[in-house]
């Protein structure tokens, strides 16, 4: 399964790609935003923290994973929140005007990311659960011979963080900041 730094970091490079080329006003997106994004990339695993409750109650890890957090209901509930929150005034953050509605946005963005990864690099989720068990997913550290498999993960997350690190110097001068 993908590592927490890749559910993050994915979650951060495609939301620095929206900022930087599909959102006209940066400030009226402000950084924070993506901040939210990466945070929430990481949130369908809280199943693993309530796995560590269950699992005294004779709950095994394949019970709990997957389950309730790794869903298409979850993205769509903060997506649901997000529209019911469109008229609502704006918080003011230091000099950025966070909306919450935006914020619900970044949520369901971080989290469909998430299940996304999920479902396509390694192994299956319930896209319908609890309606349907119905599984959808793939594998792709199962086509590579061991140790390599074993390797993939840990080397995707080195290579994303650089590349993303690269991107953030080469678009916003990050060494600025230092």
């Amino acid at each position: 399964m993908p590592q927490a730094v890749t559910h993050v970091i994915i979650a951060l490079i495609i939301g620095s790609l929206i900022r930087d080329y599909a959102v006209k006003d940066k400030k009226k997106f402000p950084l924070h935003y993506i901040l939210i994004l990466g945070v929430a990339g990481l949130l369908p695993d809280i199943d693993v923290a309530v796995y560590w409750i269950l699992h005294w109650f004779g709950f095994t890890l394949g019970e709990v994973h997957r389950t309730f957090s790794h869903n298409l209901f979850v993205p769509l509930l903060f997506l649901v929140i997000a529209l019911a929150t469109w008229k609502l005034k704006n918080r003011e953050l230091g000099r950025h005007h966070l909306k919450l509605h935006t914020i619900f946005l970044m949520i369901a963005l971080g989290v469909f990311i998430h299940i996304i990864l999920d479902a396509t690099i390694a192994g299956q989720i319930m896209p319908f659960y609890p309606l349907s068990s119905f599984t959808i997913g793939n594998d792709i550290t199962s086509l590579m011979p061991a140790p390599l498999n074993q390797l993939f993960f840990p080397s995707l997350d080195a290579a994303l963080i650089i590349l993303w690190l690269v991107y953030i110097e080469w678009k916003h001068k990050i060494s600025d900041f230092i």
